[in-house]
């Protein structure tokens, strides 16, 4: 009998692993790129940093404006370094979703999302490489289960010269 249970138990435990393998981490869902609208950046100029955030399918991300007081909104923050100054991030709408789990419709990003934030290096913005630290912070929910929340570092690099020069088009636009 005691070598049935020790059987059953190990195996249990093998199931266990097995299953909670098989569910991803928040930092695997969403695949966060960082581009800036010029390159390089004029001194004195105005350009937006985007945060292109590519979310796995069959999962979403609370909006920036969630639905309910318990869920964690997408948040970008930027620590900008001397000679640069930034407005409001821009969230782009989420879209109203209904899931098993709860009883209202809830406010998410799916698929693809940018999140754009307007900066200005000022006209003594140091010249060259640049860099301007960030963090993505967002919770990542399938429509079983919702993962633990992610805060992630990113880097938006960019260079500095006396004129500046449009980039990354397809996601920015014409300037």
């Amino acid at each position: 009998m005691r070598v049935k249970a020790g059987i059953f138990w190990i195996g249990s435990l093998a199931l266990c692993a097995a299953l909670l393998a098989q569910i991803p981490s928040g930092r695997d869902v969403v695949k966060p790129e960082v581009y800036v609208s010029l390159d390089p950046v004029g001194r004195g100029s105005s350009f937006q940093i985007a945060v292109v955030m590519k979310i796995r399918p069959g999962f979403h991300v609370n909006a920036r404006e969630k639905s309910e007081d318990y869920l964690i909104a997408t948040d970008l923050k930027a620590a900008l370094p001397a000679g640069f100054n930034s407005s409001e991030v821009s969230y782009p709408k989420g879209k109203l979703e209904k899931f098993a789990f709860s009883k209202i419709r809830l406010n998410v990003y799916q698929d693809t999302v940018i999140l754009r934030l307007p900066v200005t290096a000022l006209a003594e913005a140091p010249l060259g490489e640049q860099h301007i630290p960030l963090k993505l912070r967002y919770q990542a929910c399938s429509s079983e289960l919702c993962l633990p929340s992610v805060t992630l570092t990113l880097d938006a690099t960019l260079n500095v010269a006396g004129a500046a020069k449009p980039a990354h088009t397809e996601i920015f636009g014409k300037q």
